[in-house]
C-alpha cells in the first residue's frame, strides 16, 4: 500500500507541474494582485441600483485599465483579449450575463471565489449539475429563474437519473436550507459565483467550452483508478474500472501493484455508495411529520375514522367540491398531490385559465385520459391531441423543446396509449417548476388555505351539519 501512496504523490506532483496548471497559477497571480487594494488593485465596490444594492462588483473598463497599467500592455485590444481569456476560465464573470467575455465598458463583473478556481482540478459530474439546477428551482424565482437551455438540461438529467432523483432532490434541499441561514448579501454573491462556475463547465449553447480540450483529462485516461473530486462532496470515478488498452499498445500482464490499485479503487467505490443513516432518518422523519395528520390510523379523523367504523361522512367530505383547509394544505406538498385530487385539479386549472396558460395542464390531463381509452379509440384520440396541442397552428399550442417534439412526431406515426409519454413528462416538469409554484403564491390558493381561519370554510359548515344530523 505504501507503493500505491507514493505513486499517488508522483501523480499529484506531475499534475502540479502540468502546462495547464502553470497557466492557472499565472492567471491566479494576476487575479490576486488585481484584488489587492493596498497594491493598487481594481476598486471593488457596492453599487446602488434602482431598488437594491449590487455588492462586490468592478467594471469591465476598470479591469482593462488595470491590465494596461500593470502588465505593460500598450494595445487596449490586447488587454481585452487577455481579460476575455481570463474570464473564459471563470476567474472573473459578468453578473448579468452567462457569456464569459470581458467588455471595455460599464458592465459589472465579479471575482470568482478561490474555491471554484480551475486549479482545484474541478471536473464536476452530471449529478452535481443536477443538484445545482434542482436547487435553483427551489430558490428565488425572480432572481434565479432557469433559462430555457437549463430547463431542458434539468428535464434530461431527471430522465437520466430517475432512479436516484430522490437522493439528488434531498441534496438540493439540504443545500437550500444551509444557504437560507446565510446573510442575504453573502448569499447573492455565492449564488452568482456558483452560476459562473457552471457557465464554465456547462456553458450556454453556442459558447466556447474551455474544458473540452483539457490536458489533464487526456492524462487521466491513463489512470482510470483516479477518483475525482465533486462540487458537492460526492466522489465520482473518472473512468471505467478497467483500463482501456488501445490497439496499438501491447497488453501487459497484471502485476501485484495493479491489484493493489484495483483494491484501493474498489474500497473508494464502496465508501462512495454508502448513504449516511442520519440523512435517511432525517428524510423519513420529515416525510412522516408532513403526512402524519393525513394518516387515519395515527391521527383521529373527523367526524370519525372510516377504517374502523361504518360512518362514511369522512369520505363524503373528501369527495365534495368544497375543500377543507386540511385538504387544501396538502396540495402544497407537491404537484402530485394537487394533480391526483379532482378538486385540486379544478382549482389549478381555474387559476391557469385566469392567466391564459391552461394549455399545459389540459394537455397533461388529455394524455392521462388517453392511457385509459379502449384500444379501438386510441388512434383517433392521439390525432385529436396532436391537432389541438402540437400541430402547426394548433389552437392550444404547448411549448415543447426540440428533442421532445421530434420524438413525439415519430411516435404519432405509430399511435399508442403512450405516444405522448415524453412530451407529457416535459410538460409536467415545466408545470412543476413554473405554474405550480405560481399557483401556491397566488391569492386564489392563499384564500382557500385561510378560508377556515376566517370563518368562511364551506367544508367546515358542512362538517358541522353532518355531525349534527348524525
Amino acid at each position: 500500500m505504501a507503493q500505491g501512496s507514493s505513486s499517488d504523490m508522483e501523480a499529484a506532483d506531475q499534475e502540479e507541474n502540468s502546462p495547464n496548471m502553470i497557466v492557472y497559477r499565472k492567471i491566479e497571480d494576476i487575479i490576486t494582485k488585481m484584488q489587492d487594494d493596498k497594491a493598487g488593485g481594481v476598486p471593488i465596490r457596492t453599487v446602488k441600483s434602482f431598488l437594491s444594492k449590487i455588492p462586490s462588483v468592478v467594471t469591465g473598463s476598470d479591469i482593462v485599465q488595470w491590465l494596461l497599467k500593470n502588465l505593460n500592455i500598450e494595445d487596449p485590444a490586447e488587454a481585452i483579449h487577455l481579460g476575455s481569456l481570463i474570464a473564459a476560465q471563470g476567474y472573473i464573470f459578468p453578473i448579468s450575463d452567462h457569456v464569459l467575455t470581458l467588455k471595455d465598458d460599464g458592465t459589472f463583473y465579479r471575482f470568482q471565489a478561490p474555491y471554484f478556481w480551475p486549479s482545484n482540478c474541478w471536473e464536476p459530474e452530471n449529478t452535481d449539475y443536477a443538484i445545482y439546477l434542482c436547487k435553483r428551482t427551489m430558490q428565488n424565482k425572480a432572481r434565479l429563474e432557469l433559462a430555457d437551455y437549463e430547463a431542458e438540461n434539468l428535464a434530461r438529467l431527471q430522465r437520466a437519473f430517475a432512479r436516484k432523483w430522490e437522493f439528488i432532490f434531498m441534496q438540493a434541499e439540504a443545500q437550500v436550507k444551509i444557504d437560507r441561514k446565510k446573510d442575504k448579501t453573502e448569499r447573492k454573491i455565492l449564488d452568482s459565483q456558483e452560476r459562473a462556475f457552471w457557465d464554465v463547465h456547462r456553458p450556454v449553447p453556442g459558447c466556447v467550452n474551455t474544458t473540452e480540450m483539457d490536458i489533464r483529462k487526456c492524462r487521466r485516461m491513463k489512470n482510470p483508478q483516479r477518483v475525482k473530486k465533486s462540487v458537492y462532496g460526492v466522489t465520482e470515478d473518472s473512468q471505467s474500472q478497467s483500463p482501456v488498452h488501445m490497439p496499438s499498445q501491447p497488453i501487459r500482464k497484471t502485476t501485484k501493484d495493479d491489484v493493489r490499485k484495483q483494491i484501493s479503487f474498489l474500497n473508494v467505490q464502496i465508501d462512495r455508495h454508502c448513504l449516511k443513516m442520519s440523512k435517511v432518518a432525517e428524510s423519513l422523519i420529515t416525510y412522516s411529520d408532513q403526512y402524519i395528520e393525513y394518516d387515519p390510523f395515527i391521527t383521529p379523523a373527523e367526524p370519525s375514522n372510516p377504517w374502523i367504523s361504518d360512518d362514511s361522512v369522512f369520505w363524503d367530505l373528501e369527495t365534495s367540491k368544497e375543500p377543507s383547509q386540511h385538504r387544501v394544505k396538502r396540495w402544497g406538498f407537491s404537484i402530485d398531490e394537487i394533480l391526483k385530487d379532482p378538486v385540486g385539479r379544478d382549482q389549478f386549472l381555474r387559476f391557469l385559465e385566469s392567466e391564459f396558460s391552461s394549455e399545459n395542464l389540459r394537455f397533461w390531463l388529455a394524455v392521462q385520459d388517453l392511457k385509459k381509452q379502449p384500444l379501438q379509440d386510441v388512434a383517433t384520440r392521439v390525432e385529436d391531441i396532436w391537432q389541438e396541442f402540437l400541430a402547426p397552428g394548433a389552437q392550444s399550442a404547448i411549448n415543447l423543446d426540440s428533442h421532445s417534439y421530434e420524438i413525439t412526431s415519430q411516435n404519432v406515426k405509430d399511435p399508442g396509449r403512450y405516444t405522448y409519454e415524453d412530451a407529457q413528462e416535459h410538460i409536467y416538469k415545466l408545470m412543476k417548476s413554473d405554474s405550480y409554484a405560481r399557483f401556491l403564491r397566488s391569492n386564489a390558493y392563499q384564500d382557500l388555505l385561510m378560508a377556515k381561519k376566517k370563518g368562511k370554510s364551506l367544508a367546515g359548515k358542512r362538517l358541522t351539519g353532518l355531525m349534527q344530523s348524525s
